[in-house]
């Protein structure tokens, strides 16, 4: 049976490197490291494109290939036999490629056996929580992780066959960027629905379901499946809102403010919620955001498009693809006069970027809070690098002698 499922895993491979392929801006990075004595740990949520981004990666090595994303596989308690049968099929090769490796129990010391026995070996994850724990228990300085998340916008336009050159742009041609912006923004960057044009909604709100399912539920043993399913709805029907564990806990009927603690990073090490939180000593509310816009569509209740708000999580999403982390680099900020800042970006010990996203900028008033609340920061905070994103300004202003960059978001995404 095990022969039958490396065989039939193996003809999996080779329709990974068929499938339609965007090329990823991580892959030149990948390429680095790809005959170096370092495992590669591809990490992302489910359908982002890990699998078929190392496939092609590899596709040159002749890689042994396994899927842990199945059943059988993962009852098998003898890591041997496993590796025995998978060469037997392979034969000689010096690259394996282990797919969503962290369904495997112990699954760190297979791979640091088969690393100390000379094999390359590449990995795929879709838990970042449970995997970063092993990989710095037990592969310290022998791994280098790699980020794939879904589309960024450069890539979401490739995979629509859209050729731009953002230093020389018609008329035309940015109205036809800006149309796919907005679609951006709305359906959000997962490979598959860009690629093959599906239905965003019913696409995105399966695939929830099953991450909730497969990677939380069963994998921790949950008997409160309805509570955490529930969580996750309120938290992406109130994203980029302000909240507490202990209020949460009281709004959704949990017995305690820990259990909500718990289950949110349940959450967040599965790519779903994402918490942020304020660039403050005391302690703070949160905020939650979704890793891609198409979530929010996908699972709203009563989804009105507000502009702003969606601005705001495809910059938090960008951020993260750009390698910014919530609870080390990433924050929001409240100055002491409780005006916001929609995220603080921290380098080196020192903050060195203030940004906050509005729609539309051409009210005065608007203009007024946005930059009031910017210069506040600045002077609290020390930072000069003070930034608006809206839909479609672009101009520089001084408000009380400090200079504010106010940008479009397309030109941002084009960074």
């Amino acid at each position: 049976m095990l022969k039958n499922i490396i065989l039939s895993q193996k003809e999996e491979f080779q329709n990974l490197i068929k499938a339609p392929y965007v090329p990823r801006e991580q892959i030149k990075y990948a390429e680095k490291y790809l005959e170096k004595d370092i495992i590669k740990v591809v990490l992302g949520p489910r359908r982002a494109g890990k699998s078929v981004f190392c496939a092609h990666l590899v596709k040159d090595k002749n890689p042994a290939y396994l899927n842990f994303d199945n059943e059988a596989l993962i009852k098998i308690n003898d890591h041997e036999d496993l590796i025995k049968e998978l060469l037997a099929v392979y034969g000689d090769t010096k690259y394996i490629f282990f797919d969503e490796i962290q369904n495997l129990n112990n699954w760190e010391l297979l791979v640091n056996q088969l690393q100390r026995q000379g094999y390359n070996i590449i990995l795929t994850g879709s838990n970042a929580k449970l995997l970063s724990h092993e990989l710095a228990t037990h592969l310290t300085g022998r791994h280098i992780p790699i980020k794939i998340l879904p589309f960024n916008f450069r890539e979401f336009l490739r995979a629509r066959n859209v050729e731009f050159d953002i230093n020389n742009l018609s008329t035309k041609l940015k109205a036809v960027l800006l149309n796919n912006l907005s679609d951006y923004l709305t359906i959000g960057g997962f490979p598959e629905i860009v690629i093959k044009d599906l239905e965003p909604k019913d696409y995105l709100s399966t695939l929830i379901d099953s991450i909730i399912l497969k990677d939380i539920v069963r994998r921790h043993k949950l008997r409160l499946s309805e509570k955490i399913y529930n969580l996750e709805i309120y938290l992406l029907n109130n994203f980029s809102t302000e909240f507490s564990y202990r209020k949460l806990a009281r709004k959704l009927e949990f017995k305690s403010d820990i259990t909500v603690e718990k289950f949110i990073k349940y959450l967040s090490a599965s790519y779903l919620s994402q918490i942020l939180s304020c660039y403050s000593h005391k302690s703070s509310p949160k905020k939650s955001y979704l890793i891609d816009n198409g979530y929010i569509n996908a699972k709203a209740l009563q989804f009105s498009k507000n502009h702003g708000k969606l601005m705001e999580n495809l910059v938090f999403s960008e951020l993260l693809k750009r390698s910014y982390h919530p609870e080390k680099n990433l924050f929001y900020y409240k100055s002491r006069n409780d005006k916001e800042i929609d995220f603080v970006l921290h380098n080196n010990l020192k903050i060195t970027s203030l940004i906050q996203v509005v729609y539309r900028i051409d009210n005065s008033e608007t203009k007024e809070r946005e930059m009031k609340a910017l210069v506040e920061a600045s002077s609290e905070l020390k930072c000069n690098d003070l930034k608006i994103i809206s839909w479609d300004t672009r101009k520089t202003e001084v408000y009380k002698k400090k200079k504010i960059e106010i940008i479009p978001l397309l030109d941002w995404l084009m960074l």
